[in-house]
C-alpha cells in the first residue's frame, strides 16, 4: 500500500509540473553588467535537457535537468578564458512564459529573468 501512495504521488507530481520545452531569451545584471543568454528546452515528463548560449560562454549543454512542479533545476559548464566552472541553475516558473532563475557558481550568485521566445 505505501509503495501504490508513493507511486501515486510521482505521477501527481510530473503531471503538475509546467511544460518548459522551446526558447527561451534571458537577461541578468552580474558583476560584468548586462549580461543575456539564450536556452533551448526539451522537456519530456520530469526530465530537461537542452542547450544554451551567452556572448561570454559560448555554448553549453544543459545537464542534470529536472522540472518538477514550478521548479526548474539544471548544471551547466562553462569555459571563460580557459577556466571551466560548473553553474548551478534553480528556477522557478512565475508563468507559463516567466522563469526567475537563481545561478550560483565561482563564488557568485546571479538572478537571470528568462521569458519564452
Amino acid at each position: 500500500m505505501k509503495r501504490l501512495l508513493i507511486l501515486m504521488a510521482v505521477f501527481a507530481i510530473a503531471a503538475f509540473a509546467a511544460d518548459v520545452t522551446g526558447n527561451w531569451k534571458a537577461s541578468a545584471e552580474g558583476p560584468i553588467g548586462h549580461m543575456e543568454r539564450t536556452f533551448a528546452f526539451k522537456q519530456e515528463g520530469t526530465k530537461l535537457t537542452g542547450e544554451t548560449v551567452s556572448s561570454l560562454a559560448g555554448k553549453s549543454t544543459i545537464t542534470d535537468g529536472k522540472v518538477e512542479g514550478d521548479t526548474v533545476t539544471f548544471t551547466i559548464t562553462v569555459n571563460i578564458q580557459g577556466n571551466e566552472m560548473k553553474l548551478n541553475y534553480k528556477g522557478k516558473i512565475v508563468s507559463g512564459n516567466e522563469i526567475k532563475f537563481t545561478v550560483e557558481g565561482a563564488g557568485n550568485t546571479i538572478e537571470w529573468d528568462a521569458k519564452k521566445q
